[in-house]
Protein backbone atom coordinates (compact mmCIF):
# COMPACT_ATOMS: atom_id res chain seq x y z
CA UNK A 1 0.00 0.00 0.00
CA UNK A 2 2.46 2.43 0.63
CA UNK A 3 4.28 1.82 -2.67
CA UNK A 4 0.83 2.15 -4.07
CA UNK A 5 0.44 5.85 -2.47
CA UNK A 6 3.69 6.81 -3.40
CA UNK A 7 3.28 5.96 -7.04
CA UNK A 8 -0.19 7.71 -7.09
CA UNK A 9 1.38 10.75 -5.39
CA UNK A 10 3.58 10.67 -8.03
CA UNK A 11 1.43 10.18 -10.87
CA UNK A 12 -0.95 13.07 -9.60
CA UNK A 13 2.32 15.50 -9.05
CA UNK A 14 3.22 14.61 -13.16
CA UNK A 15 -0.59 15.83 -14.06
CA UNK A 16 -0.40 19.02 -11.62
CA UNK A 17 2.90 20.13 -13.19
CA UNK A 18 1.34 19.34 -16.79
CA UNK A 19 -1.70 21.05 -16.16
CA UNK A 20 0.39 24.44 -14.30
CA UNK A 21 2.61 24.14 -18.31
CA UNK A 22 -0.37 24.44 -19.69
CA UNK A 23 -2.09 26.90 -17.84
CA UNK A 24 0.99 29.06 -18.22
CA UNK A 25 2.25 28.49 -21.16
CA UNK A 26 -1.77 29.40 -23.07
CA UNK A 27 -2.83 31.70 -20.87
CA UNK A 28 -3.20 34.84 -23.22
CA UNK A 29 -5.33 32.31 -24.92
CA UNK A 30 -6.81 31.15 -22.24
CA UNK A 31 -7.82 35.06 -21.87
CA UNK A 32 -8.53 35.81 -24.66
CA UNK A 33 -11.07 33.73 -25.93
CA UNK A 34 -13.39 34.25 -23.65
CA UNK A 35 -13.25 38.41 -24.60
CA UNK A 36 -13.48 37.82 -27.81
CA UNK A 37 -16.47 35.04 -27.19
CA UNK A 38 -18.39 37.45 -25.19
CA UNK A 39 -17.54 40.14 -28.31
CA UNK A 40 -19.08 37.95 -31.05
CA UNK A 41 -22.06 37.46 -28.77
CA UNK A 42 -22.66 41.27 -28.07
CA UNK A 43 -22.18 42.00 -32.23
CA UNK A 44 -24.82 39.03 -33.01
CA UNK A 45 -27.46 40.44 -30.29
CA UNK A 46 -27.03 43.65 -32.12
CA UNK A 47 -29.44 44.20 -35.32
CA UNK A 48 -28.15 45.60 -38.81
CA UNK A 49 -29.70 48.79 -37.98
CA UNK A 50 -28.23 49.14 -34.55
CA UNK A 51 -24.51 48.25 -36.14
CA UNK A 52 -24.96 50.88 -38.74
CA UNK A 53 -25.64 53.85 -36.49
CA UNK A 54 -22.90 52.68 -34.29
CA UNK A 55 -20.76 52.86 -37.97
CA UNK A 56 -22.10 56.15 -38.26
CA UNK A 57 -21.60 58.31 -34.88
CA UNK A 58 -17.93 57.50 -36.18
CA UNK A 59 -18.58 60.22 -38.30
CA UNK A 60 -15.13 58.55 -40.21
CA UNK A 61 -14.85 60.94 -43.91
CA UNK A 62 -12.58 59.67 -46.72
CA UNK A 63 -9.61 61.55 -45.59
CA UNK A 64 -9.68 59.79 -42.50
CA UNK A 65 -9.79 56.52 -43.57
CA UNK A 66 -7.07 57.19 -46.63
CA UNK A 67 -5.32 58.46 -43.78
CA UNK A 68 -5.81 55.45 -41.58
CA UNK A 69 -5.08 53.49 -44.52
CA UNK A 70 -1.88 54.79 -45.38
CA UNK A 71 -0.57 54.67 -41.55
CA UNK A 72 -1.49 51.02 -41.51
CA UNK A 73 0.14 50.39 -44.84
CA UNK A 74 3.28 52.23 -43.45
CA UNK A 75 3.97 50.80 -40.20
CA UNK A 76 3.39 47.24 -41.47
CA UNK A 77 5.98 48.31 -44.70
CA UNK A 78 8.35 49.43 -41.69
CA UNK A 79 7.79 46.00 -39.78
CA UNK A 80 7.99 43.80 -42.79
CA UNK A 81 11.67 45.65 -43.54
CA UNK A 82 13.31 45.63 -40.32
CA UNK A 83 12.61 42.13 -39.77
CA UNK A 84 15.33 39.80 -39.84
CA UNK A 85 15.62 38.05 -43.03
CA UNK A 86 15.61 34.22 -42.43
CA UNK A 87 18.29 32.32 -43.18
CA UNK A 88 17.68 28.56 -44.26
CA UNK A 89 20.05 25.33 -44.50
CA UNK A 90 19.65 23.89 -47.47
CA UNK A 91 21.51 21.09 -46.81
CA UNK A 92 25.02 19.49 -45.53
CA UNK A 93 27.31 16.76 -46.18
CA UNK A 94 29.78 14.93 -43.97
CA UNK A 95 33.09 13.58 -44.92
CA UNK A 96 33.09 9.92 -44.52
CA UNK A 97 36.72 8.12 -44.61
CA UNK A 98 37.74 5.26 -46.94
CA UNK A 99 38.30 1.83 -44.85
CA UNK A 100 41.94 2.93 -45.86
CA UNK A 101 42.46 5.15 -42.92
CA UNK A 102 40.43 3.17 -40.59
CA UNK A 103 42.48 2.65 -36.80
CA UNK A 104 41.38 -0.22 -34.85
CA UNK A 105 42.55 -0.21 -31.20
CA UNK A 106 45.22 -3.06 -32.13
CA UNK A 107 46.62 -0.78 -34.79
CA UNK A 108 46.72 2.23 -33.06
CA UNK A 109 48.16 0.62 -29.77
CA UNK A 110 51.04 -1.22 -32.39
CA UNK A 111 52.19 2.19 -33.49
CA UNK A 112 52.28 3.53 -30.09
CA UNK A 113 54.75 1.30 -29.30
CA UNK A 114 56.51 1.23 -32.08
CA UNK A 115 56.86 5.27 -32.04
CA UNK A 116 57.58 5.99 -28.48
CA UNK A 117 60.05 4.00 -25.97
CA UNK A 118 58.22 6.06 -23.20
CA UNK A 119 56.46 2.82 -21.36
CA UNK A 120 54.31 5.30 -19.32
CA UNK A 121 53.09 6.93 -21.87
CA UNK A 122 51.73 3.86 -23.83
CA UNK A 123 50.21 2.87 -20.78
CA UNK A 124 48.55 6.25 -20.30
CA UNK A 125 47.35 6.28 -23.70
CA UNK A 126 45.71 2.63 -23.38
CA UNK A 127 43.86 3.68 -20.42
CA UNK A 128 42.81 6.72 -22.35
CA UNK A 129 41.36 4.61 -25.25
CA UNK A 130 40.01 2.32 -22.95
CA UNK A 131 37.31 4.10 -21.41
CA UNK A 132 37.72 6.96 -24.55
CA UNK A 133 33.69 6.24 -25.70
CA UNK A 134 35.28 5.49 -29.26
CA UNK A 135 35.16 2.60 -31.30
CA UNK A 136 37.11 0.13 -33.85
CA UNK A 137 36.36 1.92 -36.99
CA UNK A 138 37.38 6.04 -36.51
CA UNK A 139 40.11 7.07 -38.94
CA UNK A 140 43.01 9.04 -39.28
CA UNK A 141 44.32 10.87 -42.29
CA UNK A 142 47.17 8.64 -44.57
CA UNK A 143 50.35 10.66 -43.08
CA UNK A 144 49.72 9.22 -39.47
CA UNK A 145 49.71 5.47 -40.61
CA UNK A 146 53.14 6.11 -41.27
CA UNK A 147 55.74 4.62 -38.37
CA UNK A 148 56.66 7.37 -37.48
CA UNK A 149 54.21 9.72 -38.74
CA UNK A 150 54.85 12.32 -41.52
CA UNK A 151 53.19 15.59 -40.74
CA UNK A 152 54.85 17.59 -43.40
CA UNK A 153 52.98 20.62 -44.98
CA UNK A 154 52.39 18.43 -48.20
CA UNK A 155 51.06 15.63 -46.18
CA UNK A 156 48.60 18.63 -44.34
CA UNK A 157 47.64 20.05 -47.67
CA UNK A 158 47.04 16.56 -48.98
CA UNK A 159 44.57 15.93 -45.85
CA UNK A 160 42.55 18.98 -46.35
CA UNK A 161 42.09 18.70 -50.09
CA UNK A 162 40.46 15.05 -49.10
CA UNK A 163 38.17 16.08 -46.34
CA UNK A 164 37.09 19.60 -47.63
CA UNK A 165 36.72 18.92 -51.75
CA UNK A 166 35.11 15.38 -50.75
CA UNK A 167 32.34 17.56 -48.12
CA UNK A 168 31.65 20.02 -51.01
CA UNK A 169 31.46 17.59 -54.21
CA UNK A 170 28.78 15.78 -51.92
CA UNK A 171 26.94 19.13 -51.14
CA UNK A 172 26.86 19.81 -54.69
CA UNK A 173 25.27 16.74 -56.05
CA UNK A 174 22.76 16.95 -52.80
CA UNK A 175 21.88 20.41 -54.17
CA UNK A 176 22.64 21.30 -57.64
CA UNK A 177 24.81 24.11 -56.08
CA UNK A 178 26.79 26.05 -59.14
CA UNK A 179 30.04 28.12 -58.10
CA UNK A 180 28.25 31.26 -59.74
CA UNK A 181 25.74 30.60 -56.91
CA UNK A 182 28.15 30.91 -53.97
CA UNK A 183 27.94 34.52 -52.72
CA UNK A 184 29.66 33.63 -49.40
CA UNK A 185 32.35 31.35 -48.29
CA UNK A 186 33.07 30.45 -44.62
CA UNK A 187 36.00 27.64 -43.61
CA UNK A 188 36.89 27.30 -40.32
CA UNK A 189 40.24 24.58 -39.14
CA UNK A 190 41.76 25.48 -35.61
CA UNK A 191 45.07 24.22 -36.19
CA UNK A 192 46.28 24.59 -39.58
CA UNK A 193 46.63 28.03 -41.32
CA UNK A 194 48.58 27.53 -44.29
CA UNK A 195 48.97 30.35 -46.98
CA UNK A 196 47.31 30.70 -49.35
CA UNK A 197 44.16 29.73 -46.70
CA UNK A 198 42.14 27.25 -47.00
CA UNK A 199 38.90 29.49 -48.24
CA UNK A 200 41.79 30.48 -51.26
CA UNK A 201 41.62 26.58 -51.88
CA UNK A 202 38.45 26.11 -51.79
CA UNK A 203 37.85 29.49 -54.79
CA UNK A 204 40.84 28.03 -56.72
CA UNK A 205 39.57 24.60 -57.09
CA UNK A 206 35.66 25.42 -58.02
CA UNK A 207 36.64 28.63 -59.74
CA UNK A 208 34.50 30.82 -57.87
CA UNK A 209 33.35 34.08 -58.54
CA UNK A 210 35.77 37.11 -58.21
CA UNK A 211 33.83 39.12 -56.01
CA UNK A 212 32.61 36.18 -53.38
CA UNK A 213 33.04 37.68 -49.79
CA UNK A 214 35.14 34.94 -48.37
CA UNK A 215 36.52 34.39 -44.42
CA UNK A 216 38.92 31.75 -42.76
CA UNK A 217 38.97 31.21 -39.30
CA UNK A 218 41.54 29.68 -37.66
CA UNK A 219 42.83 28.89 -34.02
CA UNK A 220 38.89 28.85 -32.44
CA UNK A 221 38.72 25.51 -31.69
CA UNK A 222 35.74 22.69 -31.77
CA UNK A 223 33.11 25.21 -31.12
CA UNK A 224 34.41 27.54 -34.88
CA UNK A 225 31.84 25.99 -36.85
CA UNK A 226 28.94 27.55 -34.87
CA UNK A 227 31.21 31.18 -34.91
CA UNK A 228 31.12 30.64 -38.54
CA UNK A 229 27.21 29.87 -38.85
CA UNK A 230 26.78 33.08 -37.11
CA UNK A 231 29.66 35.08 -39.30
CA UNK A 232 27.58 33.59 -42.30
CA UNK A 233 24.19 34.36 -40.85
CA UNK A 234 25.60 38.19 -40.31
CA UNK A 235 26.78 37.94 -44.02
CA UNK A 236 23.07 37.33 -45.23
CA UNK A 237 21.59 40.00 -43.31
CA UNK A 238 23.49 42.59 -44.98
CA UNK A 239 23.64 40.90 -48.42
CA UNK A 240 19.97 39.92 -49.91
CA UNK A 241 19.28 36.71 -52.06
CA UNK A 242 22.32 35.07 -50.95
CA UNK A 243 23.99 31.80 -50.82
CA UNK A 244 26.78 31.00 -48.18
CA UNK A 245 28.96 28.04 -48.14
CA UNK A 246 30.49 26.94 -44.55
CA UNK A 247 32.78 24.47 -44.18
CA UNK A 248 33.99 22.87 -41.04
CA UNK A 249 37.24 20.81 -40.33
CA UNK A 250 39.83 20.14 -38.34
CA UNK A 251 43.24 18.45 -40.31
CA UNK A 252 44.70 16.25 -37.84
CA UNK A 253 48.35 15.23 -39.91
CA UNK A 254 50.39 18.62 -38.33
CA UNK A 255 49.21 18.24 -34.75
CA UNK A 256 50.20 14.59 -34.11
CA UNK A 257 52.19 15.02 -30.14
CA UNK A 258 55.11 13.27 -30.22
CA UNK A 259 56.21 13.55 -26.45
CA UNK A 260 55.28 12.02 -23.18
CA UNK A 261 53.60 14.81 -21.55
CA UNK A 262 49.77 13.40 -20.62
CA UNK A 263 48.00 16.40 -20.79
CA UNK A 264 49.31 16.86 -24.30
CA UNK A 265 48.92 13.35 -25.20
CA UNK A 266 44.89 13.13 -24.78
CA UNK A 267 44.69 14.57 -28.32
CA UNK A 268 46.08 11.87 -29.90
CA UNK A 269 43.82 9.53 -28.63
CA UNK A 270 40.55 11.51 -28.69
CA UNK A 271 40.50 13.57 -32.34
CA UNK A 272 39.90 11.75 -36.23
CA UNK A 273 39.34 13.01 -39.21
CA UNK A 274 36.32 14.84 -40.48
CA UNK A 275 34.88 17.91 -42.72
CA UNK A 276 31.43 18.60 -43.02
CA UNK A 277 30.55 21.19 -45.90
CA UNK A 278 26.72 23.50 -45.00
CA UNK A 279 25.02 25.38 -47.65
CA UNK A 280 23.35 28.21 -45.86
CA UNK A 281 20.58 31.08 -47.89
CA UNK A 282 18.27 33.72 -47.30
CA UNK A 283 16.45 33.00 -50.62
CA UNK A 284 12.74 32.80 -50.12
CA UNK A 285 12.28 30.67 -53.31
CA UNK A 286 15.15 28.20 -50.91
CA UNK A 287 12.41 27.65 -48.36
CA UNK A 288 10.80 25.14 -50.35
CA UNK A 289 13.62 22.58 -50.29
CA UNK A 290 15.50 23.43 -47.07
CA UNK A 291 15.81 21.29 -44.45
CA UNK A 292 15.97 23.89 -41.41
CA UNK A 293 15.59 27.57 -40.24
CA UNK A 294 18.41 29.09 -37.93
CA UNK A 295 16.43 30.45 -35.31
CA UNK A 296 18.86 31.57 -32.86
CA UNK A 297 22.97 31.76 -32.40
CA UNK A 298 24.29 32.54 -28.57
CA UNK A 299 27.73 32.59 -27.56
CA UNK A 300 29.80 32.96 -25.11
CA UNK A 301 33.56 33.52 -24.53
CA UNK A 302 35.52 33.43 -20.83
CA UNK A 303 38.37 34.34 -22.37
CA UNK A 304 38.75 36.88 -19.66
CA UNK A 305 39.50 34.22 -16.97
CA UNK A 306 43.40 33.34 -17.00
CA UNK A 307 41.88 29.77 -16.30
CA UNK A 308 39.74 29.45 -19.04
CA UNK A 309 42.38 31.07 -21.16
CA UNK A 310 45.11 28.73 -20.86
CA UNK A 311 42.56 25.45 -20.23
CA UNK A 312 43.20 24.18 -23.85
CA UNK A 313 46.59 25.58 -25.03
CA UNK A 314 48.53 24.88 -27.89
CA UNK A 315 52.77 24.92 -26.65
CA UNK A 316 55.88 23.24 -26.96
CA UNK A 317 57.28 20.32 -24.07
CA UNK A 318 60.12 20.90 -22.30
CA UNK A 319 61.52 18.59 -25.36
CA UNK A 320 60.38 21.14 -27.70
CA UNK A 321 57.42 19.45 -28.89
CA UNK A 322 54.79 20.54 -30.30
CA UNK A 323 51.04 19.48 -28.90
CA UNK A 324 48.03 21.06 -27.41
CA UNK A 325 47.47 20.69 -23.48
CA UNK A 326 44.29 20.17 -21.86
CA UNK A 327 43.76 21.27 -18.71
CA UNK A 328 42.20 18.79 -15.47
CA UNK A 329 39.85 22.11 -14.73
CA UNK A 330 38.41 21.58 -18.38
CA UNK A 331 35.30 20.04 -17.17
CA UNK A 332 34.79 22.71 -14.50
CA UNK A 333 35.44 25.68 -16.82
CA UNK A 334 33.56 23.94 -19.53
CA UNK A 335 30.26 23.51 -17.06
CA UNK A 336 31.12 27.20 -16.20
CA UNK A 337 30.60 28.25 -19.69
CA UNK A 338 27.39 26.39 -20.46
CA UNK A 339 25.64 27.96 -17.38
CA UNK A 340 26.32 31.46 -18.70
CA UNK A 341 25.03 30.35 -21.79
CA UNK A 342 22.07 28.97 -20.96
CA UNK A 343 21.38 32.03 -18.88
CA UNK A 344 21.38 33.99 -22.31
CA UNK A 345 19.79 31.04 -24.36
CA UNK A 346 17.17 30.05 -21.63
CA UNK A 347 14.59 33.07 -22.41
CA UNK A 348 14.61 32.77 -25.53
CA UNK A 349 13.67 29.17 -26.12
CA UNK A 350 12.24 28.20 -22.77
CA UNK A 351 8.53 27.96 -22.38
CA UNK A 352 7.09 30.86 -19.82
CA UNK A 353 6.23 27.75 -17.28
CA UNK A 354 9.85 27.21 -17.20
CA UNK A 355 10.86 30.96 -16.94
CA UNK A 356 8.31 31.54 -13.75
CA UNK A 357 9.65 28.58 -12.06
CA UNK A 358 13.17 29.69 -12.55
CA UNK A 359 12.82 33.02 -11.77
CA UNK A 360 10.51 32.21 -8.27
CA UNK A 361 13.15 29.60 -7.25
CA UNK A 362 16.17 32.23 -7.79
CA UNK A 363 13.67 35.05 -5.96
CA UNK A 364 13.21 32.53 -3.04
CA UNK A 365 17.64 31.69 -2.88
CA UNK A 366 17.98 35.50 -2.68
CA UNK A 367 14.91 36.45 0.04
CA UNK A 368 14.08 33.22 1.54
CA UNK A 369 17.09 29.88 1.81
CA UNK A 370 20.31 30.18 0.23
CA UNK A 371 20.81 27.07 0.76
CA UNK A 372 17.89 25.96 -2.05
CA UNK A 373 19.08 24.51 -4.57
CA UNK A 374 18.31 26.18 -8.04
CA UNK A 375 16.12 25.09 -10.18
CA UNK A 376 17.46 23.61 -13.64
CA UNK A 377 14.74 24.75 -16.51
CA UNK A 378 13.68 21.74 -18.43
CA UNK A 379 15.12 22.29 -21.91
CA UNK A 380 13.36 19.21 -23.04
CA UNK A 381 10.42 20.88 -23.10
CA UNK A 382 11.86 23.70 -25.62
CA UNK A 383 14.09 20.75 -27.90
CA UNK A 384 13.20 17.66 -29.36
CA UNK A 385 16.46 16.95 -30.31
CA UNK A 386 20.31 17.87 -28.70
CA UNK A 387 23.00 17.81 -30.80
CA UNK A 388 26.33 17.91 -28.22
CA UNK A 389 29.89 18.02 -29.29
CA UNK A 390 31.22 15.03 -29.43
CA UNK A 391 34.90 15.88 -27.25
CA UNK A 392 34.68 13.19 -25.21
CA UNK A 393 32.51 10.66 -23.09
CA UNK A 394 33.30 13.00 -20.15
CA UNK A 395 31.59 15.89 -21.78
CA UNK A 396 28.56 14.45 -23.05
CA UNK A 397 28.05 12.70 -19.08
CA UNK A 398 28.36 16.04 -18.10
CA UNK A 399 26.11 17.44 -19.99
CA UNK A 400 23.74 14.79 -19.91
CA UNK A 401 23.73 15.05 -16.14
CA UNK A 402 23.27 19.00 -15.86
CA UNK A 403 20.77 19.45 -18.41
CA UNK A 404 18.98 15.94 -17.20
CA UNK A 405 18.91 14.38 -19.99
CA UNK A 406 17.88 10.91 -21.16
CA UNK A 407 19.91 8.37 -22.82
CA UNK A 408 18.05 8.48 -26.07
CA UNK A 409 18.50 12.28 -25.96
CA UNK A 410 22.39 12.07 -26.01
CA UNK A 411 22.60 9.28 -27.96
CA UNK A 412 23.40 10.73 -31.48
CA UNK A 413 26.38 12.68 -29.36
CA UNK A 414 28.10 9.08 -27.91
CA UNK A 415 27.08 6.96 -31.62
CA UNK A 416 29.64 9.95 -33.56
CA UNK A 417 31.98 9.64 -30.81
CA UNK A 418 31.80 5.79 -31.28
CA UNK A 419 31.85 6.01 -35.27
CA UNK A 420 33.71 8.97 -35.86
CA UNK A 421 35.45 9.70 -32.66
CA UNK A 422 36.23 13.66 -32.05
CA UNK A 423 36.47 15.55 -35.70
CA UNK A 424 36.55 18.83 -33.86
CA UNK A 425 33.36 21.44 -35.47
CA UNK A 426 32.85 19.44 -37.78
CA UNK A 427 31.05 16.86 -34.94
CA UNK A 428 27.79 18.34 -34.48
CA UNK A 429 27.13 17.53 -38.43
CA UNK A 430 27.94 13.95 -38.18
CA UNK A 431 25.01 13.80 -34.81
CA UNK A 432 22.55 15.75 -37.02
CA UNK A 433 22.97 13.26 -39.69
CA UNK A 434 22.93 10.59 -37.24
CA UNK A 435 19.31 11.84 -36.05
CA UNK A 436 18.02 12.37 -39.97
CA UNK A 437 19.77 8.58 -40.80
CA UNK A 438 17.14 7.03 -37.90
CA UNK A 439 14.49 8.47 -39.67
CA UNK A 440 13.97 10.73 -36.14
CA UNK A 441 13.25 14.43 -37.55
CA UNK A 442 9.83 15.74 -38.14
CA UNK A 443 8.91 19.35 -39.25
CA UNK A 444 8.80 21.34 -36.48
CA UNK A 445 11.26 19.70 -34.38
CA UNK A 446 13.50 21.52 -32.66
CA UNK A 447 17.34 21.68 -32.20
CA UNK A 448 19.92 22.08 -30.33
CA UNK A 449 23.35 22.04 -31.17
CA UNK A 450 25.89 22.73 -28.60
CA UNK A 451 29.52 23.31 -29.28
CA UNK A 452 33.11 23.80 -26.95
CA UNK A 453 36.24 24.97 -27.90
CA UNK A 454 39.62 26.48 -26.58
CA UNK A 455 39.24 30.38 -25.26
CA UNK A 456 37.17 29.25 -23.45
CA UNK A 457 33.98 29.60 -25.51
CA UNK A 458 30.34 27.90 -25.18
CA UNK A 459 28.25 28.01 -28.40
CA UNK A 460 25.05 27.25 -28.69
CA UNK A 461 22.46 27.70 -32.52
CA UNK A 462 18.83 26.63 -32.86
CA UNK A 463 17.32 24.94 -35.41
CA UNK A 464 13.72 24.47 -36.63
CA UNK A 465 12.73 21.91 -39.14
CA UNK A 466 10.86 23.01 -42.20
CA UNK A 467 10.06 19.27 -43.50
CA UNK A 468 9.93 15.67 -42.25
CA UNK A 469 13.40 14.64 -43.43
CA UNK A 470 13.56 10.95 -45.36
CA UNK A 471 15.86 8.95 -43.98
CA UNK A 472 18.88 9.47 -46.22
CA UNK A 473 20.35 6.22 -48.87
CA UNK A 474 23.88 8.43 -48.51
CA UNK A 475 25.60 9.80 -45.98
CA UNK A 476 28.15 8.95 -43.05
CA UNK A 477 25.83 6.73 -41.72
CA UNK A 478 24.37 5.03 -44.63
CA UNK A 479 26.28 1.72 -44.59
CA UNK A 480 26.41 1.65 -40.48
CA UNK A 481 22.91 3.24 -38.96
CA UNK A 482 21.41 -0.47 -38.51
CA UNK A 483 23.95 -1.43 -36.33
CA UNK A 484 23.25 1.68 -34.14
CA UNK A 485 23.04 2.33 -31.20
CA UNK A 486 25.34 -0.01 -29.80
CA UNK A 487 26.33 -0.70 -26.09
CA UNK A 488 29.27 1.24 -25.16
CA UNK A 489 30.88 -0.39 -22.06
CA UNK A 490 32.78 1.66 -19.06
CA UNK A 491 35.97 0.19 -20.23
CA UNK A 492 37.13 -1.63 -23.32
CA UNK A 493 39.96 -3.81 -21.88
CA UNK A 494 42.84 -3.75 -24.87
Amino acid sequence: MPAAGVFSGSVNLKYVKLGYQYLVNHFLTLLLVPVMAATALELARLGPGELLSLWRSLELDLVHILCSAFLAVFVGTVYVMSRPRPVYLVDYACYKPPASCRVPFATFMEHTRLISDDDKSVRFQTRILERSGLGEDTCLPPANHYIPPNPSMEASRAEAQLVIFSAIDDLVRRTGLKPKDIDILVVNCSLFSPTPSLSAMIINKYKLRSNIRSFNLSGMGCSAGLISIDLARDMLQVHPNSNALVVSTEIITPNFYQGTRRDMLLPNCLFRMGAAAILLSNRRREARRAKYRLVHVVRTHKGADDRAYRCVYQEEDDQGFSGISLSKELMAIAGDALKSNITTIGPLVLPMSEQLLFFFRLVGRKLINKSWKPYIPDFKLAFEHFCIHAGGRAVIDELQKNLQLSARHVEASRMTLHRFGNTSSSSLWYELAYIEAKGRMRRGDRVWQIGFGSGFKCNSAVWKCLRTIKTPTNGPWDDCVDRYPVDIPDVVKL
